[in-house]
């Protein structure tokens, strides 16, 4: 008893504290999540503010200023400092040699002898002091840097830099990043987050992309804001976290309490302790009989959901071949009980001359016709309708055969009247499937049956056609036009083999993985369930048996269900199965 009482604590301890877990990575990602996001939003914030920042340049002092001084930079030639080639670092990566960037440094350096650099150089340090714009670069369209407030990177080559590239194309580009140091319009500042964006500059009036900036605006009061957001979730979080760890502690030491209680109890009286063992072993077992219930219900639920559709799929079918035999057995019962309507004369003629031989004493019967003459001349000779209506009777009666057959199949398919696993002709119930499959398939799709010789094998055989019914619905919509679905069954080794076989266009590679997958489907939305290959494999698994395929693509596909004769409880230790044959290709 203490034994139990210690499980069950376990339990309880271990299902609490995942449950607690679990609760903290919903909270963690929560926090990560809006820390992203925040950071996401001010990304595209300061971005839109970037490009109105650039759109107020070129209207204030491009034309007349930096429109220009760039056109002027644009003509000082940089090829031969492009020349020089990039040589390998310690690390690997290509990079510029001392002559390359020296060779940029003079282009540099030429730019700011320009008379009119002091001037602008004053005018942008005027315009952006004592705001959060850290940086200004100016971008000729050649990649050259025109300009920048860190005088030191004018001249630089930034043609290969992706913020460059997408804004010289007219796209802006922006990143987040953290410098230790950085140069900024107010001197040299430590420690602060920024966004940089490269940003295509149109001169007023133009769509043409006269040049790039590129902007260093500072977020670091932002991102602390962010951060300080983040860190109150995480301690909300945390703290939350400690509450229920101390409500799943109080909860467990009461359940501690209650066992400790309970084992005093039991251990005082006998009785109690029969009806505390009773009453746990009969909780543990409800506990798992609702488990199995739940299970087998859910099974039930998907085997059933699949059925329905598949069913669904054939009651069109089924009500045309129930419609043809009886609209024409109604026409035909209709047009004989008209046709008998003729005879009601004719009979009572014959009713009037029986009655006169029966008063007659003598062999000779005289008839007065005087009378009946005009009733008597209306009788025709209807020896030829009367079998005309022979046969349309005869029709009618082949019309009901065929709906006693549809119907006996029917009954066949969904083995209602039958017990749950019984020993059964496979063979019979693969020809009753493929003749109601025959029904809700394409007209267009010849359905074969070669079957071999087979024993009785034990199944429960509703669950077996839902199986079967499946196989050759799928193989029947793998076939975009004419096509033919082989059905085959026979002996491999020790075990029964069905074979189905289709014409169509394979199964493409990178959905074989899959097609075994509950809720996997490549249909259109509202055509396919996803269930139907996973209750296949679900039922021939309890059946102990296994479900192959082999598809070639353009060519068709084989779906091979293995199923042993006996049910695996019912036939003991099954001694181990040499490999079987390869499903062959359709």
């Amino acid at each position: 008893m203490a034994y139990f009482e210690r499980q069950q604590a376990s339990f309880i301890h271990e299902v609490q504290k995942q449950e607690l877990e679990f609760v903290r990575q919903v909270q963690d990602s929560f926090a990560r999540q809006q820390e992203q996001v925040a950071r996401a939003d001010l990304l595209a914030s300061h971005e839109n503010g970037n490009v109105d920042l650039t759109r107020l340049f070129a209207n204030t002092l491009w034309e007349r200023d930096f429109g220009p001084f760039v056109a002027k930079v644009a003509a000082i030639p940089v090829d031969h400092c492009r020349a020089i080639r990039d040589v390998a670092g310690p690390d690997g990566k290509m990079g510029a040699p001392k002559e390359k960037k020296a060779c940029f440094a003079e282009v540099g350096a030429r730019i700011r002898t320009f008379p009119e650099f002091a001037a602008l150089d004053a005018k942008v340090f005027d315009t952006m002091r004592r705001s959060s714009v850290f940086k200004i670069k100016v971008f000729d369209a050649r990649g050259i840097t025109a300009y920048s407030s860190e005088h030191a990177q004018m001249g630089e080559d930034k043609a290969g830099n992706a913020g460059w590239l997408g804004a010289s194309s007219g796209t802006p580009r922006s990143e987040l990043t953290h410098r230790d140091k950085f140069s900024a319009f107010e001197g040299v500042v430590e420690n602060r987050d920024l966004i940089s964006s490269y940003l295509p500059v149109y001169p007023p009036g133009s769509n043409h992309v006269a040049g790039v900036f590129e902007v260093y605006s500072d977020v670091t009061p932002l991102l602390a804001r962010i951060k300080s957001t983040s860190n109150t979730i995480a301690a909300t979080a945390r703290a939350n976290q400690q509450r229920m760890e101390q409500s799943a502690a109080a909860t467990l030491a009461q359940v501690d309490a209650l066992s400790r209680r309970g084992l005093l109890s039991v251990g005082a009286l006998l009785l109690v302790l029969f009806a505390a063992l009773f009453m746990i072993v009969r909780r543990a077992d409800g506990i798992i009989v609702q488990q199995q219930q739940a299970r087998e219900q859910d099974h039930q639920q998907m085997a059933q959901s699949e059925k329905m559709a598949s069913l669904g799929q054939m009651v069109a079918g089924v009500a045309h071949q129930l419609n043809t035999p009886l609209a024409f057995s109604r026409s035909n019962i209709s047009m004989v009980m008209d046709a008998v309507r003729n005879y009601v004369l004719p009979l009572k003629v014959a009713h009037a001359f029986a009655q006169a031989v029966r008063k007659a004493e003598g062999e000779v019967v005289t008839v007065n016709v005087q009378g009946w003459r005009p009733q008597l001349e209306l009788v025709e000779d209807s020896a030829g309708e009367i079998e005309t209506l022979s046969h349309m009777l005869g029709d009618t009666l082949q019309g009901i055969d065929q709906m006693h057959e549809l119907v006996e199949n029917l009954r066949d398919f969904t083995r209602l009247d039958r017990a749950k696993t019984t020993q059964f002709d496979l063979n019979k119930g693969l020809h009753t499937v493929a003749y109601i499959a025959r029904s809700a398939i394409p007209t267009r799709v010849q359905v074969v049956e070669e079957f071999g010789e087979l024993p009785l094998v034990e199944c429960n055989p509703s669950q077996l056609n839902q199986v079967f019914l499946n196989l050759i619905n799928n193989a029947a919509q793998a076939i975009p036009g004419e096509g033919k679905v082989t059905v085959r069954s026979r002996m491999d080794r020790n075990r029964v083999r069905i074979d189905v076989t289709d014409t169509g266009t394979g199964i493409p590679h990178d959905v074989q993985p899959h097609i075994f997958d509950t809720y996997y489907t490549t249909k259109p939305a509202g055509e396919g369930t996803g269930l139907g290959l996973p209750i296949v494999k679900t039922i021939v698994e309890e059946h102990g048996g296994e479900v192959k395929f082999k598809t070639t693509p353009g060519v068709g596909t084989t779906f091979s269900v293995y199923l042993p004769v006996s049910l695996p409880e019912r036939a003991g230790e099954r001694a181990e199965r040499a490999p079987e044959s390869e499903p062959q290709p359709a």
